[in-house]
């Protein structure tokens, strides 16, 4: 007994030190053990040794591998047993389904089970996957709950993207819930429905039904989608809630070599111009797995608009698509007829390499057309896209990128602009595409030929306008026409698009040779001279400043901002002479500018939403002009202004100012002030104000103390102790000489329904002379005895009394009525005079005939006949 009992305890710790051996080198012998029943070329890797853990096994990871791809990785796997059914757990679960294509194909077939002998041998269990990535489809990610035994399995799946609840008895699948929350759609698509599964489950579904509802960007109401079948064909329908007629109607049919799609419709009502078309599209071969599928297909697109009826047809096939190598050769063809536009293609192509990453490559003689009305009033003749050699993919364009634009505008003009480049696996921000670019055109408002060209590239976050020349022959437009104008580049402008160190630079150059004015008045050529630099983050935010210079005019030096809606800025005129403006004054005009000097500042602001505003002030200190008849000295003028919704304010920070010490001319005016304040156009709540207006003529002064616009009241204009002398002396009259002062008072309207000026006096200040010359009063007397008695009295008169009402109508009819109270000597002797006059003219007509000295002499000899028409009264003491 004593002996068997040793044998058996050696035995039973043999067995232990054998078993315990075995698990410590589990990771060794397992993976060995596990291959005679794992396809070939396959293996699997367990991260440790397993250990005990809460009641069952626990293992770090296992690794299971085709070839040198890793086809599925799991972490934190745990197996226990409790309450009579499996746990099974795992942290995550990785699978790369790439790696799936390359696991061996069997050569030895085998009798297929059916679905029932599956459910039979499933142990009851419970399996629970905490993170299930499935590549290259990451974005489903989520967490797995399987229910199983041999009567019914549950499946739960809860992703950031997709959600499913679903059960299965026997052959039927029942969907409860799946929600999708796809690209593209604003709201997460819900599917419902049942599935009667086949007895053997190697083919589809015999039968069942799928609802869906989703919600879509641009289409007012939700939609439904309803797939149905029965054993080999169904039908899947898109409707609109509330609508009738269905948006896509695919009527399908499966065999075991087939799946056919024959007579599908579809329609788009939500666009600018509502699209439908047909659909047919044939998968032969598809239980051979999809490289071996053949594809082919037709779609078209009939769209209705300027020139009638359109139809572009999508041909595909026959070819294949393949997880490595795709050859699917696709042409599109036709028409489509939009409201203003038309297009015309040809593109043959084909789609190329794997599945996950095609490429679309366009064959030779590939090109889209274009023709229509683009704007309003833009007609383009027609615009080519020419396509061959262009291939597409997800690392970029690849290839000739061209266009071809000729247009024309019934106003405007025509211009012809072509822009031929390479694209190198270029994307926005990724790759490198260089272009260069040319055109010309004719600007009719202009009488203007235009021409453009120059060069650039994007290469990856750079891009960069390298040259740049674009002009006009010349720039004819009103009364300017400015030669050869012309905008260069003086630095490339460059965007560097990096976002944590952006950055926009260029300079840019406006040369212009001679600039004529109607007028007669030019810049001299080859001098004016626009530069302007930039330098922010991007073309939406960048500051940029510069100078406006045509020698000697100028410089004016210019800065300011742009932040994408708002273009702010100022400029400013340093002081120089104002003699450099002498070219802009024709020849014709004899004026000549002396001396004196100009400077100016303006801020400006620009925006869609406010229009353009301004501000500043201009500045003449001492100039002084000569003309032919006149000179002018001592001409200060300060202009401050604000421009806002198109309406002008002047005197922002005091009034307009003139002010000018002396007008030589044939009488002197000396001491010329005037004043401006207000709003230009003018209303009543914002008129326009002119004060301060005075000037020293005449030995006396003149003055207007207040003229508003509107005219609400009379703007009196004021002359006082204006010498009769100097007056006769300025017009210089060879028969009349006159001596004393004056005073008047004219209450002015500029906007009245009837009068110029409305009660209007004249007056004399002190005792006034009147003496004819003696041969023009006895001629005067030999031809008129009447005439001759009045210049008895007039040959020589003292007026000790002069006044005078005047009105003039906005006709220019003036009406005079005067009285002269006097004394008047003839003979040596003295005679008292009252005389009453009164006289009706109109000055136009007289200002039209009128000229100084002769001319007046003349007026005066006419006048002095007393003609009846005219009433005049008088009696002697």
């Amino acid at each position: 007994m004593t002996r068997g009992w040793k044998l058996f305890t050696a035995a039973v710790a043999a067995l232990l030190l054998l078993m315990a051996a075995l698990l410590l080198t589990v990771t060794h012998w397992l993976p060995r053990l596990a291959g005679i029943w794992l396809p070939a070329e396959t293996s699997i890797r367990l991260d440790g040794n397993p250990r005990w853990s809460n009641g069952g096994i626990a293992l770090s990871g296992v690794h299971y591998r085709v070839g040198e791809c890793e086809l599925a990785t799991v972490s934190d796997l745990s197996l226990k047993r409790a309450g009579g059914r499996w746990h099974l757990n795992a942290g995550k679960v990785d699978v790369d389904s790439e790696c799936a294509s390359k696991l061996p194909q069997t050569d030895q077939p085998t009798a297929p089970k059916s679905l029932a002998e599956w459910q039979a041998m499933l142990p009851a269990a419970e399996v629970t996957v905490g993170q299930l990535t499935l590549t290259p489809w990451q974005t489903w990610a989520g967490s797995l709950q399987l229910n199983l035994d041999g009567q019914q399995q549950k499946i739960s799946y809860q992703g950031k993207n997709v959600s499913l609840q679903a059960e299965l008895q026997g052959q039927e699948l029942a969907i409860r819930s799946l929600v999708l929350q796809a690209p593209g759609v604003p709201q997460p698509v819900k599917i419902a429905g049942t599935l009667s599964l086949p007895k053997i489950p190697d083919s589809l579904p015999a039968a069942g039904m799928l609802t869906a509802d989703l919600a879509m960007e641009g289409i007012p109401a939700p939609l439904s989608a309803k797939l149905n079948w029965q054993q080999d064909k169904g039908e899947l329908v898109v409707i609109q809630q509330n609508e009738a007629t269905p948006l896509v109607s695919l009527p399908w049919q499966v065999s075991a070599d087939r799946i056919s799609i024959q007579q599908g419709q579809w329609r788009w009502p939500y666009a600018a111009q509502p699209l439908s078309g047909g659909v047919n599209l044939t998968l032969g071969h598809w239980q051979q797995g999809l490289p071996a599928t053949d594809i082919s297909g037709r779609l078209n697109v009939l769209t209705q608009g300027r020139g009638g009826k359109g139809n572009v047809v999508l041909t595909l096939g026959p070819g294949r698509l393949d997880w490595i190598n795709s050859q699917l050769p696709f042409r599109v063809t036709g028409d489509a007829k939009m409201a203003q536009l038309l297009f015309f293609a040809g593109i043959p192509g084909e789609v190329q390499g794997p599945l996950l990453d095609p490429k679309l490559s366009l064959k030779p003689g590939s090109l889209l057309r274009m023709r229509g009305r683009l704007l309003s009033t833009l007609e383009v003749d027609e615009a080519r896209w020419p396509l061959s050699g262009l291939t597409v993919s997800s690392a970029g364009i690849d290839g000739r990128l061209q266009a071809i634009l000729t247009a024309h505008d019934p106003t405007m003009g025509r211009f012809r602009l072509h822009l031929d480049g390479r694209a190198t696996d270029f994307w926005p921000d990724k790759g490198q595409w260089q272009w260069r670019y040319w055109g010309d055109g004719l600007m009719a408002p202009l009488s203007a030929k235009w021409d453009v060209s120059g060069r650039g590239r994007w290469e990856d976050r750079l891009i960069e306008l390298a040259s740049l020349s674009t002009g006009f022959d010349q720039i004819d437009y009103g009364s300017v026409n400015v030669h050869a104008p012309r905008l260069k580049l003086d630095d490339p402008i460059r965007w560097q698009r990096d976002p944590e160190n952006p950055s926009f630079s260029g300079k840019l150059r406006l040369d212009a040779q001679q600039t004529s004015f109607s007028s007669g008045g030019y810049l001299p050529p080859a001098t004016l001279t626009l530069t302007l630099a930039l330098k922010g983050h991007d073309p939406a935010s960048f500051l940029y400043n510069g100078t406006l210079e045509a020698r000697p005019i100028g410089p004016v030096r210019v800065q300011g901002r742009w932040d994408g809606e708002r273009l702010r800025g100022q400029a400013w005129w340093p002081q120089q002479p104002l003699s450099v403006f002498q070219p802009l004054l024709s020849d014709d005009l004899k004026m000549k500018i002396q001396g004196g000097t100009l400077k100016a500042q303006v801020a400006f602001s620009a925006a869609s939403d406010q229009g353009f505003e301004a501000g500043g002030h201009w500045a003449v200190r001492d100039g002084s002009v000569w003309m032919t008849d006149n000179q002018f000295n001592g001409i200060d003028f300060s202009l401050p202004f604000r421009l806002k919704a198109h309406q002008w304010y002047f005197g922002a920070r005091g009034p307009v100012s003139l002010r000018i010490k002396e007008i030589t001319n044939q009488f002197a005016l000396q001491n010329i002030t005037a004043d401006l304040q207000g709003w230009y156009p003018w209303n009543a709540r914002q008129p326009l104000r002119l004060t301060h207006v005075g000037v020293d003529v005449l030995g006396g002064k003149m003055s207007l103390e207040s003229l508003q616009m509107p005219q609400t009241e009379a703007a009196t204009l004021r002359l006082k102790n204006i010498s009769m002398s100097e007056l006769v002396t300025a017009i210089r009259p060879k028969q009349i000489a006159m001596s004393g002062h004056i005073n008047a008072a004219l209450p002015l309207w500029l906007n009245d329904s009837r009068w110029l000026v409305k009660d209007g006096w004249v007056a004399n200040s002190g005792p006034l002379t009147v003496r004819l010359d003696k041969d023009f009063a006895d001629a005067l007397s030999a031809n008129n005895l009447a005439a001759g008695a009045a210049m008895d009295w007039l040959r020589y008169m003292e007026i000790s009394r002069s006044w005078a009402t005047l009105d003039i109508d906005n006709l220019g009819q003036m009406t005079l009525k005067a009285q002269v109270n006097g004394t008047s000597r003839f003979s040596d002797k003295n005679q008292r005079v009252s005389l009453n006059y009164s006289q009706q003219e109109n000055l136009f007509q007289l200002w039209r005939s009128l000229r100084f000295g002769d001319n007046l002499q003349s007026w005066v000899e006419q006048n002095a006949t007393l003609p009846t028409q005219k009433e005049n009264t008088n009696e002697t003491h």
